[in-house]
């Protein structure tokens, strides 16, 4: 039933592009036996917010939020899981496992990177409220049944963030992601308060 891939092909590309969410997965590592802290899981929306860079290698923008547990995890470990899930008649679960980078603007890489992504993507985007970019060096490609996922219908994609975000200025969002972006809930650092004030 489930399959490992030596490399994203044309196939799973296909499969990745079609759906409209995806989820994240880190964990933070607070003791010496790797163990303790919050175990985090994000949804992820909007199209054109994930790009497929080569056949080990993805990224996704990541947009300005309440918390900024992935960016915390990622800067202590580097571990990190992407779950696709079908919705539709296809039963399908797919899971990229790797090791992410932050990329934050005004990065030597940000610009190579952001050239993946639409000014449009996320919406609001182009008004500063891209936050960072994940980088993720993917080592295990793997998929799954799904079949006990419902079947469901996508309506809209909300618009809501892309409203919040056109409600405020590219330094208001930089002041946002100062306050509630500078550390995760376990007390890691997250964005660098400094980096977090530039606006996107």
């Amino acid at each position: 039933m489930g399959k490992v891939y030596p490399e994203i092909d044309q196939r799973l590309r296909k499969f990745i592009a079609a759906q409209p969410v995806f989820f994240v997965a880190t964990a933070p590592c607070l003791r010496p036996d790797g163990s303790g802290g919050h175990v985090n899981v994000s949804p992820k929306g909007y199209r054109d917010t994930f790009a497929i860079l080569g056949p080990h290698r993805v990224a996704y923008l990541d947009l300005t939020g309440s918390g900024a547990e992935t960016i915390a995890h990622l800067r202590q470990n580097g571990q990190i899981t992407i779950m696709f899930c079908s919705f539709d008649h296809e039963t399908k679960i797919l899971r990229l496992y790797g090791t992410g980078a932050v990329v934050v603007p005004g990065s030597p890489d940000w610009d190579e990177l952001a050239r993946h992504f639409p000014a449009e993507a996320g919406l609001g985007t182009a008004r500063g409220n891209q936050r960072a970019i994940i980088d993720v060096a993917v080592h295990r490609i793997a998929d799954s049944c799904g079949y006990a996922v419902p079947v469901m219908e996508l309506s809209y994609e909300r618009d809501v963030l892309a409203r919040w975000a056109e409600k405020n200025t590219p330094q208001e969002l930089a002041r946002y992601r100062a306050e509630k972006n500078s550390v995760s809930i376990d007390g890691l650092p997250a964005l660098d308060p400094d980096l977090a004030r530039q606006p996107g």
